[in-house]
């Protein structure tokens, strides 16, 4: 008997629990065609009386299959294009096929979907000229309609149920901006919001949410869809990127296609299987078809491709090949199909700039679908992975400065040698003098790594707009001397005269810079990070600052830095004196450079000397030195 009860329990357990369901990643062959032998829903015509238009309107509405009285609802209100009206989706769409056929699998909670017209004026049909100034305010009107009118008929009229957690709203094109609009816009009416190949009139996402906090906690899934050779797609994706931004949980999905219904019928077969019942909010990334093209594609390049959960899908034609490999610091092995293109999508790739290159039969070339960027030696390929905390080097809506390519003489080097020379907004026509930061890049770089791979000027853009940091210039220089590795004396030798001799001259002739030393600092990452620590520290009476990034003393080199911890013991008082702002960064455990710079502040500890200390996790890598510059940029100069 107790086993008998038991079995019960776990019986009535099992149907009382709603497991969210695992959903495919698209429509397959045949969802949109009619299954004669399943139930079929109806579809009604309705009439109601708009007071906000001050006339009777019309829309369809479809019920699910064995509708009953004694039931109550869910209801999905499926909004149509700027050339449509309700009859759009019906013609073009087929909802009742797709719906139908999806609840005979068992896919889908039983449901009543609204096919209003979306053109809330007294002339509402898509005659005529569909863009005048009239129609498409009608479009902004039908908010109220929709609200005060259309949705209490409904209610009274069908056994649906009133929360807002039983309510939805989705659309294609301009109905996918009005979805938006409207479900966004009114959170306490909507829990389930859905555009596909939303339009211009799509508001901007600081408008649809200004309360992302808000948005999480009441939205139960908010889905943005377009394909990709949409020229639409902007405001689907300007839309997706403010959201990952603001870490608000939704999902974008992106398919091969246009502006048609072979996406927006797949867009409501997808979007219809998770309303009305738990969704895990943690798969949204998965559901996607294709990626995200970064902003390090050349023009028109569709790969590689950035997935929502930040794994890289690459593609690669060379039938040739016997063997290609990309090598993302992990070497990801790719395999070829039938027409000879080669394909691949890795683990999830850092966020920020990441180099990569491909090997193909063994040798390392650059992506000719990717810009191509000098590192590693070489030029190689970069992907630029998105940062929800990367707006500090975003290009923002505030005053830029400009980047200026500098050729000059050294009289170091006696050869030519090239700068690149950070302006602040506002220099040409200023008669101040700026302060000035000298700022060096890594090994296997050179000048042009942080304008490039840094995005430095992004970065003091959007500090100087906030009022963080001083405006400076900022002189990036190349740290590569001939004839010299950058790792000995003999290299950092040739550097300081460099410095000292070629650029710092020629900058101090040639722009609107103050000259002393309490406006002049000096910084670099890795091999420049060496390079400022035996410059800066050896002429400490011309630098007020130096940022050593991801950078140190080598512990197991005595003839190169036991003399560097000679000179600083015998003069840290000058040092300590001298340099207002000794700023050392790392870029975690993870960082090749960590427990050399460990090391070196141990040291530092013992002969007195006064330096800060900050740490960023993410390795020897360009997302942790943006990061440095960041940090480091605002105490400069005060």
């Amino acid at each position: 008997m107790k086993k008998i009860i038991t079995t019960a329990i776990l019986l009535f357990m099992c149907n009382s629990i709603v497991v969210a369901q695992k959903i495919e990643k698209e429509g397959p062959k045949g969802f949109d065609q009619l299954k004669p032998a399943i139930a079929h829903g109806k579809i009604d015509s309705i009439s109601y009386a708009s007071k906000t238009v001050g006339t009777t309107r019309k829309a369809l509405v479809y019920t699910t299959p064995g509708l009953s009285k004694g039931k109550k609802y869910p209801v999905l209100y499926l909004l149509h294009g700027i050339g449509g009206d309700e009859k759009e989706w019906l013609n073009g769409g087929t909802p009742q096929i797709i719906l139908d056929n999806l609840f005979a699998e068992g896919k889908i909670k039983p449901m009543i979907v609204v096919m209003p017209n979306g053109r809330a004026i007294k002339d509402d049909r898509a005659t005529g000229n569909i863009m005048a100034p009239d129609k498409v305010q009608g479009f902004a009107n039908f908010e109220r309609d929709l609200l005060d009118d259309l949705i209490p008929y409904i209610e009274k009229k069908y056994p649906v149920l009133k929360d807002r957690e039983n309510r939805a709203i989705a659309g294609l094109s301009m109905g996918g901006g009005q979805s938006l609009n409207f479900g966004l816009g009114n959170l306490d009416k909507f829990a389930w919001v859905g555009g596909f190949s939303s339009a211009p009139n799509t508001k901007s996402p600081e408008i649809l949410v200004p309360n992302p906090e808000e948005a999480k906690k009441k939205l139960k899934l908010l889905w943005i869809s377009c394909g990709d050779a949409d020229g639409l797609i902007t405001f689907s994706k300007r839309t997706h990127d403010y959201l990952y931004k603001n870490d608000v949980p939704h999902i974008y999905y992106l398919e091969p296609g246009g502006h048609d219904f072979k996406v927006w019928k797949n867009g409501l077969y997808m979007f219809s299987q998770f309303l009305f019942k738990p969704v895990d909010s943690s798969s949204f990334s998965t559901y996607t078809l294709l990626g995200s093209q970064p902003e390090t594609n050349i023009r028109n390049a569709k790969y590689p491709q950035i997935l929502p959960d930040n794994r890289v899908v690459f593609k690669v034609k060379a039938p040739e090949a016997v063997k290609v490999q990309i090598d993302l610091g992990k070497k990801y092995d790719m395999v070829k199909d039938a027409e000879g293109t080669w394909n691949l999508t890795t683990d999830v790739i850092n966020k920020g700039f990441n180099y990569y290159s491909l090997l193909i039969d063994g040798v390392a070339v650059a992506d000719p679908s990717s810009g191509s960027f000098y590192g590693m030696g070489r030029m190689a390929s970069g992907i630029e992975i998105p940062n929800r905390d990367g707006d500090y080097y975003a290009l923002n809506n505030v005053p830029h400065g400009d980047i200026r390519i500098k050729k000059y003489f050294s009289k170091a080097t006696n050869s030519w040698r090239e700068m690149y020379v950070y302006t602040p907004p506002g220099y040409d026509n200023a008669t101040e003098k700026y302060p000035v930061l000298y700022l060096l890049h890594g090994g296997g770089e050179d000048q042009r790594g942080w304008a490039t791979q840094g995005k430095a000027n992004l970065i003091l853009d959007n500090l100087i707009a906030q009022n963080k940091a001083k405006p400076m210039v900022i002189a990036m220089l190349d740290g590569n001397m001939t004839g010299v590795t950058g790792f000995d004396e003999r290299a950092l030798i040739a550097f300081e005269n460099e410095l000292k001799m070629g650029a710092i001259p020629f900058v101090e002739s040639n722009f609107k810079v103050a000259t002393d030393a309490k406006n002049r600092a000096l910084a670099g990452l890795s091999m420049g990070g060496l390079q400022t620590l035996y410059a800066g520290v050896k002429n400490s009476d011309m630098f007020s600052s130096i940022g050593v990034f991801s950078s140190g003393w080598w512990a197991n080199s005595t003839t190169l830095s036991e003399p560097q911890y000679e000179f600083m013991k015998n003069n840290a008082a000058t040092i300590n004196s001298n340099i207002k702002e000794f700023w050392i960064s790392m870029g975690g455990k993870e960082d090749i450079a960590f427990e050399n710079c460990k090391i070196m502040m141990s040291k530092f500890d013992q002969m007195g000397i006064k330096y800060k200390y900050s740490e960023y996790p993410g390795g020897h890598s360009w997302p942790v030195w943006r990061h440095d510059l960041f940090m480091y940029a605002p105490l400069l100069f005060k």
